[in-house]
């Protein structure tokens, strides 16, 4: 596996090996070893699976209590994947990074605790499967504008464009007024 740094160090892209060949192909996503020599050690506690129509956007989601690392890949379709440092006392506080990952990149990206998360579907259907190093707290969650101009996050997406979102998500809070981690 390639561990790449994004332009936040502590958010890293991941390239597993593909082995193909006329019957499809196989790849590992997940070694201790490996990714632990990556200083992602994390132990992972739940995994989740999400299928979503194209334009729907998911996020940008964070616990504050119950800080949750992400570890995450589309396994059909594609999606723009975005993480937003939370953490006020980080130098790269309230900057983002954002990659495509889809099931023919099959790129994985670690999100650690401290990051708000979400994602925009670009195809119909997209399935996301994720894990986490924490349980979900719904008590705990909190949800971060997606288009808080102070973030000026590059969604793919038209500007006469509105993405398809939950009743909760449509109603995050800019960076200025949310709760952050220390």
């Amino acid at each position: 596996m390639k561990f790449l740094p994004s332009s936040i160090p502590d958010v890293v892209i991941i390239e597993p090996k593909v082995f193909g060949d006329n019957r499809g192909f196989f790849m590992e996503t997940w070694r201790s070893d490996q990714f632990g020599d990556a200083r992602i050690g994390e132990q992972f506690v739940q995994e989740n699976h999400s299928r979503s129509g194209k334009g729907v956007l998911r996020g940008l989601h964070y616990q504050i209590n119950q800080a949750q690392g992400k570890l995450v890949r589309v396994v059909q379709g594609e999606v723009f994947d975005v993480a937003v440092d939370m953490r006020r006392s980080s130098v790269t506080f309230g900057q983002w990074v954002g990659t495509h990952l889809s099931a023919e990149n099959k790129k994985i990206l670690w999100v650690p605790p401290g990051f708000a998360h979400g994602f925009l579907t670009l195809s119909d259907p997209t399935d996301f499967v994720y894990k986490c190093t924490d349980y979900y707290a719904p008590n705990e969650e909190r949800v971060l504008m997606w288009n808080d101009p102070v973030l000026a996050i590059e969604w793919p997406i038209a500007e006469s464009e509105t993405p398809v979102q939950s009743e909760r998500d449509a109603c995050g809070l800019p960076l200025s007024q949310a709760e952050c981690y220390p």
